[in-house]
């Protein structure tokens, strides 16, 4: 506890004018964290469940959360699984959370795997990562079943999460929890005693990259805590909050931010039964806080301006933003009061949406702003579990990733003359290293600092910009740096365009790089355009008088030079981002 008090000490002392909300508490694990949030608020809902699909949500306070996690903690460690690797793979759900918690809490190494891999994939992840147990989703029983079986795996124990009963071979959560609980009713303190070693690998995250190389990313119990003590210090968490699950858990952006940040603030947790039924989900809940990835922000606001045109109503609304903008310098909203029906989409209570994963277009940040909603952007990866910078609620930057959180830092490595480096990290919640790879960690971590391979540049007030992936820069022929994330972004901006990627290719004579964007469009943009029974030369046409229009504000070297319009859906990570160095994507 003494690093976790000098931690508070140091930010509460601070003069820093962004940290404006110093309530943060001591915490020095995640069990703590657990404990002492159920000690101040157990009566609180800490999750919103559904316990029939489209039926309604139902509360489940801190307190019952503990006793189901003490109780299956319990279980775990009577069933000979303490310091095991215990895996978890499913939908967000209350079943997952409590596994993680259970895992992390006293027992073993938690090992969140992704729900999108193929046999082939979870069976390397499985091996690799040296696991015992697997709690998972009904549809997994047979995967993990016959990895089991095969006896290529350490897999000693099955745990499906939906299950009502036990058998053949595979355990029923709801048992365990009943096993766990008469346990402890009859004496047993060996999970509620369990000593967590804080610097320890507790966390075991496989990365899924683009480039399709997934490294094991060791975290312990400190370089989580401490993000949860800082983050909330510059972006105002209450207790009053209800923060809406709709980003993969097993990722660590949601892992952190969306499931357990709000535990240590004493709010709530309601997860989305899946993308189609949002809107219905938002409705139903009506959260606060909402973390999304750009793809989502997009679409979100997107639809909302499709519909405004279809009712004939652009017009209007756009003069209502504009008025709100002259009033919010004084301090009056119109949005919150003039664009109710808007709202409306998020549920009508939504007041703070953050953005990670990757940079979005800050014209979308505002335009959530315009409809009186925070939004901003933060940045993080796996490796600094995962918040390594966020714009601080009251003097957010749309354009900027943000600032170092408190009591960590981050500088610019290796400028060129335009001031673009490599972005570095530096603090308590960057990771132990790769497991079992220690040539990749000694390639990133270096004198203390993490080196996130993103390029960018930083303001005088320490806001970070970021401009594109070190490895995915396209160096021209005449030795000119093009980011094709920068040219992406400015595509973004083109209403017809849905998503694009920006390559290279080498011109017919060889002496000259040639820029290319291929471009998914958005079909009801266009045809609000062209009307129906648009052609592909007609589209093809729409789309140059735009990228003409960008090329003529670009030097010659940045100029897209030619246009490819892609029918089919790009391949893509498993965390939704495009693959850059597929060769089926640039075709």
């Amino acid at each position: 506890m003494i690093h976790a008090e000098e931690f508070i000490r140091q930010i509460n002392e601070s003069k820093d004018p962004h940290i404006r909300y110093k309530d943060s508490r001591p915490i020095c694990n995640i069990k703590q964290m657990l404990e002492s949030s159920t000690a101040l608020y157990p009566d609180n809902t800490a999750f919103w469940v559904k316990k029939v699909k489209g039926g309604a949500y139902e509360p489940i306070t801190y307190k019952e959360t503990l006793n189901h996690v003490n109780a299956l903690g319990t279980a775990l460690l009577a069933r000979g699984m303490k310091d095991k690797r215990i895996a978890i793979i499913g939908e967000n759900s209350y079943e997952w959370s409590i596994s993680y918690l259970a895992a992390v809490g006293g027992t073993g190494v938690v090992v969140p795997l992704d729900k999108e891999l193929n046999a082939n994939e979870l069976m390397q992840l499985v091996v690799n990562a040296e696991v015992s147990c697997v709690f998972f989703d009904a549809k997994f029983e047979r995967i993990f079943k016959e990895m089991q079986d095969s006896g290529e795996t350490l897999v000693k124990m099955l745990v499906n999460l939906e299950s009502e009963t036990s058998g053949y071979g595979i355990l029923s959560l709801k048992e365990l929890l009943r096993e766990g609980q008469e346990a402890i009713d009859e004496g047993s303190r060996a999970f509620l005693d369990a000593v967590i070693d804080e610097e320890a690998m507790s966390i075991l995250l496989f990365t899924s990259g683009t480039t399709g190389v997934s490294k094991g990313v060791m975290l312990c119990h400190r370089n989580i805590v401490d993000d949860l003590m800082s983050a909330p210090t510059v972006m105002n968490i209450r207790a009053e909050d209800t923060f809406f699950s709709i980003l993969p858990i097993h990722h660590t952006y949601e892992c952190t931010c969306g499931f357990l940040l709000p535990l240590y603030k004493g709010a709530a947790i309601a997860h989305c039964e899946g993308l189609k039924y949002m809107t219905k989900n938002l409705a139903e809940i009506k959260p606060t806080v909402f973390l999304g990835v750009p793809i989502l922000f997009e679409n979100l606001y997107r639809k909302i301006w499709q519909n405004v045109r279809k009712q004939g109503k652009e017009t209007l609304l756009k003069r209502i933003i504009k008025a709100n903008r002259a009033t919010k310098r004084v301090g009056i909203d119109l949005g919150k009061v003039f664009l109710k029906d808007i709202r409306a989409i998020f549920g009508g209570r939504m007041r703070l949406m953050v953005c990670g994963g990757a940079a979005i277009n800050p014209d979308i940040l505002e335009g959530l702003q315009d409809f009186g909603i925070m939004a901003i952007q933060g940045y993080g990866l796996t490796e600094c579990a995962p918040i390594g910078a966020l714009n601080p609620d009251r003097a957010a930057r749309s354009a900027s990733i943000g600032r170092a959180l408190p009591n960590f830092d981050m500088k610019i490595e290796d400028m060129n003359e335009e001031g673009i480096g490599e972005i570095c990290l530096k603090g308590s919640n960057i990771m132990l290293g790769y497991y079992n790879m220690p040539q990749a960690t000694a390639e990133v971590l270096k004198d203390g600092w993490f080196y996130t391979g993103d390029l960018g540049y930083m303001d005088k007030e320490g806001y970070a910009y970021i401009t594109g992936r070190k490895k995915n820069v396209i160096i021209t022929k005449n030795g000119k740096n093009v980011y094709p994330e920068e040219l992406e972004y400015y595509l973004s901006n083109i209403p017809y365009v849905l998503e694009s990627l920006v390559y290279d290719r080498e011109s017919e004579d060889g002496l000259d790089t040639v820029i290319v964007a291929a471009i998914r469009i958005d079909e009801e943009e266009v045809a609000l355009s062209l009307g129906g029974g648009y052609t592909d030369d007609m589209v093809e046409e729409l789309l140059w008088r735009e990228v003409d229009q960008l090329n003529e504000t670009s030097p010659y070297f940045k100029k897209i030079k030619r246009v490819v319009l892609r029918k089919e859906e790009f391949e893509k990570s498993t965390s939704k981002k495009i693959k850059r160095f597929t060769e089926y994507n640039k075709q």
